[in-house]
């Protein structure tokens, strides 16, 4: 399988190792694959293996001249997990289904993809022999940061910086964040919001200067968020699980097709979906919701993408963006793999803080994807009614794809299974969770807070959880964006 960049008008390709490892192409696209592939599978036999196994597969059709995938998936996926499936669907719950993702040790959905992407890692460096030190840079809306701080940690030839909006992540993503230990691990926190932590990032990555003198002390920038290809390709597996999962509970038969709904920001974790549909997986649509910084929302319903908006804070933190950088590995296939068309849109979004696309590509969009937002007094009022109908605790993000499929379904009446992606633990946002089902208006904050809503939950609290009450946390650095340049190379 060969890589290239979205934005190379000459289409230069690049070996999955490569790829993996760098990241991020050069010219500041992303890496796609040259020839998307076609596997030839028995879709009712691979939904029914274990997920290790489904993962395998996946890894295969994308990264096939690596050696020592089974070992990968098994790694990734063994008893750093709480549950043997990885990635439970529930019942029906409230009117859908839901996808747990949070039961990795950070308990947020980045998980799957940061316990794989070191594996994948190790591999593309040793099987490429590349001796140089890999530095993961990233900027993180709460999520990305924890998960690849403890993919990572102390893996040899391996340092991590990431950085993340001081006052824009949760009390406990926080305090998760500042309490992985290791050695090879910076967390910094910037007096800005994550667009301008993640636009910074992509301009050091960018920097030929910077890239030179790293290659001179035999280091090279990589990254842990979606735009990596190792990071995105993992997530495929989920979608495949969940549906054969939704088999064995007999809601559907192989081939019927069903909806994902999609909490999205950064928009990896529904292009992973897109790309399972790409593989043969019966998904009739997929729902991209979002909060109030409804950029997205407004770009599928207008074809306009619009980032000239009002940033706003809200209690689905992680998903607080308006750049949405996955984006653009859609709108590359929506315009059949024209990298000088992406190369225009992406220079009127940086200059002109917008772009629009055609209708021919507006109707393809819609043709698969559905979009909607939720406000912060409908998340509140989402989990209270899915508590109150169902004894059934949901974090904010995972209430905003549950309010934009309520208000879709009434909408279309579209009678298709509904797959909600949970993507994180309700005990990462305890505040929120807690102003919901008990009308507190000042909650307690922290670890109190997660005593306080263990009470009203059925279930014990995993070890992912528990680890919170015994972590030490490390001391915070925080920076304006402007000096986030110096301080990577302050760091390394």
């Amino acid at each position: 399988m060969k890589f290239r960049s979205t934005r190379d008008v000459t289409a230069q390709a690049t070996d999955a190792l490569a790829a993996i490892i760098q990241g991020l192409a050069v010219d500041g696209g992303l890496f796609v694959p040259v020839a998307f592939p076609h596997p030839n599978y028995d879709l009712a036999t691979l939904i029914q293996q274990p997920y290790q196994l489904i993962a395998q597969q996946v890894f295969g059709w994308f990264f096939n001249e690596l050696s020592g995938l089974e070992v990968a998936a098994t790694k990734a996926y063994g008893s750093q997990w709480d549950t043997p499936s990885i990635t439970p669907l529930t019942k029906q719950i409230a009117g859908n289904y839901y996808l747990e993702l949070f039961h990795g040790p950070t308990l947020a959905f980045k998980d799957v993809a940061l316990q794989a992407l070191p594996q994948l890692m190790s591999l593309a460096k040793e099987q490429g022999r590349n001796p140089n030190e890999t530095i993961i840079l990233t900027a993180t809306s709460g999520d990305t940061g924890t998960a690849a701080l403890r993919g990572f940690q102390n893996i040899l030839g391996t340092q991590v910086v990431v950085f993340y909006p001081q006052d824009g992540i949760s009390p406990i993503q926080k305090l998760q964040m500042l309490g992985q230990t290791g050695a090879n691990l910076h967390v910094v926190g910037i007096t800005g919001n994550f667009d301008q932590a993640q636009t910074r990032v992509k301009q050091i990555f960018n920097n030929p200067q910077i890239r030179q003198q790293l290659a001179q002390q035999k280091q090279q920038f990589s990254s842990a968020n979606s735009m990596n290809i190792g990071r995105l390709i993992p997530q495929i597996t989920y979608y495949f699980s969940a549906y054969g999962q939704l088999v064995r509970q007999g809601v559907i038969k192989v081939g019927e097709k069903i909806n994902f709904s999609v909490p999205t920001g950064n928009f990896g974790d529904i292009l992973a979906g897109y790309y399972a549909k790409k593989l043969g997986l019966p998904i009739h649509k997929l729902i991209c919701a979002s909060n109030v910084n409804h950029v997205l929302t407004d770009f599928f319903q207008t074809g306009t993408y619009d980032r000239q908006r009002k940033f706003q804070v809200t209690n689905a933190p992680s998903m607080d963006i308006l750049v949405s950088s996955n984006l653009e590995r859609l709108l590359f296939d929506a315009y059949q793999q024209d990298a000088e068309v992406i190369n225009k849109l992406m220079q009127q979004l940086q200059s002109q803080g917008a772009y629009q696309v055609t209708p021919q590509v507006h109707a393809w969009l819609q043709a698969t994807f559905a979009a909607g937002y939720a406000t912060p007094n409908q998340v509140l009022a989402e989990i209270r009614r899915v508590y109150e109908q169902a004894n059934y605790l949901i974090d904010p993000h995972t209430a905003v794809g549950s309010f934009v499929t309520q208000q879709y379904q009434a909408q279309t009446n579209d009678q298709h299974p509904c797959v909600i992606l949970a993507t994180a633990s309700p005990y990462k946002f305890p505040e929120t969770v807690l102003t919901a089902i008990n009308s507190q208006t000042n909650p307690p904050s922290g670890l109190t807070a997660i005593e306080a809503l263990a009470k009203f939950d059925t279930k014990p609290l995993t070890t992912g959880v528990k680890e919170l009450f015994v972590d030490q946390p490390q001391s915070q650095l925080t920076i304006a964006p402007a000096e986030m340049t110096t301080t990577v190379l302050d760091l390394i």
